[in-house]
């Protein structure tokens, strides 16, 4: 073989072996925020969500963060929950909704994907385009959240409780093969490091960052809607 055929072969193989490594998809989930009318029935410092943006704009530029640090042609995909916007828009007489699809409008790179239960959410996770080809290179959830579940609709359809979760005893109808070991996945929830992350690892061979304690989603304009840790709390991994 001639040494300009064997070159071009070489630049060949390099090429697609770059394409290959790239072809991943990258899932950021938010949650939906609890209703006012549920929550003004707390005490003032005990009350969620004052703002119905709380899991929407930390994932936005936390999405438009990964967009600069992950490999070019890694696919970004934003999972919202949607029924928990609804009730919210319709409670504030906003159009929430339409909010929400400005975001991949303006940052062409997102790809927003509406989910209405935790069925839909796994099989996006199992089954999402071309995911025979196409593994999760990762996943971030913002959200409410426990020791053992992802709330994606908590003090939303009922007070201070929630009826769309992902437990971790859901995790078991996750693919093994849809997601990568090596895959970065953090929950920006309360508690997840207490239990739930132990069984994401179980499950998909990823570990996950998670929260011993509360995360802190109050004041974020003063840390660039980065969300924070409450008194007491850390990161664990």
């Amino acid at each position: 073989m001639t040494r300009p055929i064997f070159s071009a072969i070489l630049l060949l193989t390099c090429g697609l072996a770059t394409q290959a490594a790239a072809d991943t998809e990258y899932l950021v989930v938010s949650g939906g925020p609890a209703v006012r009318r549920f929550e003004d029935l707390r005490k003032p410092g005990e009350q969620h969500d004052r703002w119905w943006g709380n899991f929407i704009r930390t994932a936005r530029v936390r999405m438009q963060e990964i967009h600069q640090s992950v490999p070019a042609g890694t696919h970004i995909t934003w999972l919202v929950y949607r029924d928990g916007y609804v009730r919210r828009a319709a409670e504030e007489h906003q159009p929430l909704m339409q909010n929400i699809e400005s975001v991949p409008k303006a940052y062409p790179f997102i790809n927003l994907v509406w989910f209405r239960s935790t069925d839909e959410l796994i099989r996006y996770i199992n089954h999402g385009p071309k995911r025979g080809s196409m593994k999760i290179s990762g996943f971030e959830y913002f959200g409410h959240s426990n020791k053992y579940s992802f709330m994606f609709d908590y003090s939303s359809d009922t007070y201070a409780t929630s009826g769309a979760w992902l437990h971790q005893n859901d995790l078991r109808k996750i693919s093994g093969s849809a997601i990568l070991n090596s895959a970065y996945c953090q929950s920006w929830g309360c508690h997840t490091a207490e239990s739930f992350s132990k069984v994401w690892k179980s499950a998909t061979g990823a570990k996950m960052v998670g929260a011993f304690g509360k995360t802190d989603y109050s004041d974020m304009h003063l840390r660039n809607w980065h969300v924070g840790l409450s008194s007491g709390s850390r990161w664990s991994r």
